[in-house]
This record gives C-alpha cells, sequence and structure tokens, in this order.
C-alpha cells in the first residue's frame, strides 16, 4: 500500500506587505477560502497525490503585542513521502511558489523554491491519517463505483440477496472489462516501510519500559506540581469578536467538510513545555500504530490532523480537516473524549482550568468554544480533493469494493450490503 506523510513549509512575512499577499491569496480562491483547483500559482487539482492543502498566515491572535511577525504556512497531506510531493511542487508549480515565498525575507528571485522549501520544513509533534494506504486514487475510483452501483438499473425481477449481488459483481466485472469502471490495485508497501513501523513501534514500548521505573519514581512529585500550576491558571476565554466569527463562518460549511486551523501559546515555564512535548510523541505514537483505520480515539470524522510546535516550541499550530460543521466537530470532542482535549490543549494558555491535567477544562463548554474559536484562524486558501466526500462515504465506497473483489457473501451479508446502495 501507499502511505500517506505531511508537508507543512512556513517562514515569516514582511508585515507591510501583508495586504498584498491576502490579495494574492484571495486570487487563488472561487469563494472565500475555497481554492480553485486550477489557479495559477499551484493548481492543486493536478497533484494527484494530494488529498487536502491549504495556506494560512499564522498569528497568536490571543497574545498580547508585541508578537512576533506573522508567518505563511503552506500544508498539507499527501500519498507517498513529503520529499517526492515538494519536488513535485517545485518543478511544476515553481513560479507560483517564487510568487508567495517573495513575501517572506529572506527569499531572493533567484532562489531555488525546493531548497527553500526544505529549509523551512515544519514537521509535525504528532499526525493522524483516518485510513493509512488509502490513495485519493482509491478515492475517486471507489466513488465512481458507488456512484455507478447507484444508477444501475433495478433487475426486472427481484431475487435473493445473495443472487442479486452475485448479478452486481459480475455487472461489475463487464464494466471494469469494457473500461468504464477503474479498480487499480493497491501499489506494494515502500520497501522498507512496514518493517521500519514494526522497529519505530517496539523503540518506543522499549523505551517506555525502560523508562518506567524513573516515570513512576517521579510521578508523585509530578502530580505535585502539576496541581500546584492548575491551582494558579488564569483561564482566559472572552467571547470572541464578531468581526472574527464573520470571517471564520465565511470560509464554513460550502462542503460536507471543513478545515480548521488554531495558533496559540504553550503555558510558560520547563514544566509545561516538556509536558507537552511528552504528550505529543506519545499522541504521535498512537496515532501512527494504533489509530490508524478511520477513528481518533472515539471520533471517526476527522481525515487528517496534526499538531506542530512553532516558535521554539513557544506555540503550538494544530489543523484538522473534518466532517460537519464547527460545532458537531467540537461537540463530539467534548463528549467523547474531553480527557484528550485536555491533555493537550490545556498546556495553552488560557485554557479553561482543569483538574490532574485530564478532568474539567473542555467540559465547561462555552468557556471551550470561546478559547478555541478565539485562537482559531482564518484559512485563506482551502483545497479537498475529493468534495462532498465524508470519511463514512469513503469506508462505505471501501468496504463495497472489498466485497466486489472479496468471497461470495451469505443471504444475510448479501443483503447488509446491498442496503449500502
Amino acid at each position: 500500500m501507499t502511505p500517506q506523510a505531511p508537508f507543512m513549509v512556513c517562514a515569516a512575512i514582511d508585515p507591510s506587505r501583508r495586504a498584498a499577499l491576502e490579495a494574492l491569496l484571495d486570487g487563488m480562491t472561487l469563494r472565500p477560502g475555497e481554492a480553485d483547483p486550477q489557479n495559477a500559482l499551484l493548481p492543486f487539482g493536478q497533484f494527484r497525490q494530494l488529498h487536502f492543502a491549504r495556506l494560512v498566515l499564522l498569528e497568536d491572535l490571543a497574545a498580547a503585542s508585541p508578537q512576533p511577525p506573522p508567518m505563511l504556512a503552506l500544508l498539507g497531506d499527501v500519498d507517498g513521502t513529503e520529499a517526492d510531493f515538494l519536488a513535485d511542487l517545485a518543478a511544476r508549480a515553481g513560479d507560483g511558489l517564487r510568487q508567495l515565498f517573495s513575501f517572506c525575507p529572506g527569499f531572493a528571485p533567484g532562489t531555488d523554491p525546493l531548497a527553500w522549501m526544505r529549509a523551512h520544513a515544519a514537521r509535525p509533534a504528532a499526525n493522524y491519517v483516518n485510513w493509512v494506504g488509502r490513495t485519493v486514487q482509491q478515492v475517486h475510483e471507489e466513488a465512481a463505483l458507488h456512484a455507478a452501483l447507484r444508477a444501475r438499473p433495478p433487475p426486472a425481477t427481484p431475487a435473493p440477496p445473495a443472487r442479486a449481488w452475485a448479478e452486481l459483481v459480475t455487472w461489475v466485472r463487464r464494466e471494469a472489462a469494457a473500461g468504464r469502471l477503474t479498480l487499480t490495485p493497491p501499489a506494494p508497501d515502500p520497501p522498507g516501510w512496514r518493517l521500519g513501523e514494526i522497529a519505530h513501534a517496539a523503540w518506543m514500548v522499549v523505551l517506555l519500559l525502560a523508562a518506567a521505573p524513573l516515570l513512576l519514581l517521579g510521578l508523585l512529585p509530578y502530580l505535585w506540581w502539576l496541581r500546584r500550576l492548575e491551582s494558579t491558571d488564569t483561564p482566559i476565554t472572552p467571547r470572541p469578536a464578531s468581526a472574527h466569527t464573520a470571517r471564520l463562518s465565511a470560509i464554513e460549511d460550502y462542503d460536507v467538510s471543513n478545515q480548521f486551523s488554531a495558533y496559540g501559546m504553550v503555558k510558560p515555564g520547563r514544566f509545561r513545555r516538556w509536558t507537552l512535548v511528552f504528550l505529543l510523541w506519545a499522541a504521535d505514537g498512537t496515532t501512527r500504530h494504533i489509530f490508524t483505520r478511520g477513528r481518533l480515539a472515539r471520533v471517526p470524522t476527522i481525515h487528517f490532523a496534526r499538531w506542530v510546535f512553532l516558535d521554539n516550541r513557544r506555540r503550538l499550530f494544530f489543523a484538522s480537516n473534518y466532517d460537519g460543521s464547527l460545532d458537531s466537530y467540537m461537540d463530539d470532542f467534548i463528549n467523547k473524549v474531553a480527557f484528550g482535549l485536555n491533555i493537550v490543549f490545556s498546556n495553552g494558555v488560557g485554557y479553561p482550568r482543569t483538574s490532574w491535567l485530564i478532568l474539567e477544562g473542555a467540559k465547561d463548554e462555552q468557556a471551550f468554544k470561546d478559547y478555541i474559536r478565539k485562537r482559531q484562524l482564518v484559512t485563506a486558501v482551502w483545497y479537498k480533493a475529493y468534495p462532498g466526500l465524508t470519511t463514512y462515504d469513503l469506508a462505505r465506497n471501501a468496504a463495497l469494493r472489498a466485497a466486489i473483489e472479496g468471497p461470495s457473501p451469505t443471504d444475510a451479508q448479501a443483503r447488509r450490503l446491498l442496503q449500502m446502495l
């Protein structure tokens, strides 16, 4: 199979040229926030390995002045490796990259865009992929299969489910033989990839086992210091300005999926910083080796997500691509895995007060939502390779294909499959 990889390029911009950059980014869209797949600068739709992409100006909206200059971030999720995609992007959209990065001090007219992107890469502390190995090509082919099955005229006479399914499979094979349907077999694993994943998981387990005595020895002092800090934390959760909320609303809900970009300061001190470093290291291990088949804990609606340290680990950037509205997205997490929100985001300045790291916090629903919305950024350009499809649609389409290519089902199994059409 072909694994997925994140990429992110991030560099400060010249604040005096911000308005010109924003105008350039607006020219890449069909409507506020929605990328034109064939825009002249970065024609995202021409990159068949690209699932999602976005351009966003990073600035800490909740921090007091003075702030560091805003940064331009280009990020996304691809089939294959980050290195291969960036090389392809530089080769095919070099002029557009030059125009974008020309707003960044230090990018001269003769600068090599690929070298620049490599030098300004920002790698995630933790990364999540909904279904490792599901490629853009597979998504499109399986969506076309589902559409063809739904459009197929019903049989003249009803048949038992198993027989009806067998007839449908025969029809699909005829359509494929005629070239009207394509179901490309999965690519082989990259050389050494699976062995590398096993080695990485084993290394994490060994490291945790080796460190267990020290972790247990330090647990009580850690908890004592944690409670001491939590008791003095100051929640900062004012309602976001209506103008900011309006700008965010303008770029949401034009598809069944949405984007989310947020940026904020980590609480000062080594204790919070290294707590967050460790927790995101552990989170990355679980998303890499456990949550690889359609769910992040109990939440099934996220396509891709990442957590990235910036500004020498003083700030954290979070980005996700999810299905549904922002309110339903946040409610999903609050109701199902509020402790997970607390574990990570309680280390941010102003977060609703937690207890023992995992309790309270996000359970104060309105305060949590205000905290998040205040730090949410307006994503200037957002691209999705398969508009109109949710993670549920992708899973259903993949299940139908697997059943068509698999052994003959029983009557009960065939009935369930037919109900999916």
